[in-house]
């Protein structure tokens, strides 16, 4: 006589962003974490993944955003935010200080999460000391906090037009698979 092993109560993990997380331009499992979902289902893993991406979103806008969302179950928390900042006029320093606003409080409220930083790099007609700038607010943040840290979220994607919409910006649905193998790199060494 076999027992049933005792179902794992299901692990949470939130992936907080902008357009890049939510999926801009195409339906929400073309989005990196429907794909991630898919990785974990066929791994056969107890984890949810929470797509909690919003077209736009900046880093102030995170900050106030994450309010309605600290008090759910946060297992792995995926931060994905920062690239809308120098094209809304908020400095390298502004964006440093609040993507560290956000991780203090998911971390005090959740002293047991795991964390995930996925970086991102400016355009490179964007020069001198602000693209050094940017590229080292990601890796700050990660070695400060002790983040696993995906140095450069669209590796292999950025300005590969047969990976990206007409606009060049946003990943296609092919775009998108690479990203989450991406993700899925550094994310399977801490689930």
């Amino acid at each position: 006589m076999s027992e049933d092993k005792p179902e794992l109560p299901i692990k949470q993990i939130l992936c907080f962003g902008n357009s890049l997380t939510a999926g801009y331009g195409l339906p929400s499992q073309q989005a990196f974490p429907s794909l991630i979902q898919q990785k974990i289902n066929a791994h056969k893993l107890s984890y949810k993944v929470i797509n909690a991406g919003l077209s736009g979103e900046t880093s102030v806008g995170g900050k106030s955003r994450i309010l309605n969302l600290i008090d759910r179950q946060i297992d792995i928390f995926v931060l994905e935010l920062g690239i809308n900042d120098i094209l809304r006029g908020i400095t390298v320093a502004d964006t440093f200080n609040n993507l560290q606003f956000i991780i203090d409080l998911v971390k005090l409220k959740h002293p047991n999460v795991k964390m995930l930083l996925l970086g991102m790099e400016l355009p490179s007609f964007l020069t001198g000391h602000v693209l050094k700038d940017f590229r080292l607010v990601f890796r700050q943040l990660a070695d400060k906090n002790k983040m696993a840290f995906v140095p450069f979220l669209l590796n292999g994607v950025a300005g590969n037009r047969l990976l990206n919409l007409p606009d060049g910006v946003h990943p296609n649905a092919k775009g998108y698979e690479i990203v989450a193998g991406n993700v899925w790199d550094v994310l399977k060494k801490i689930l």
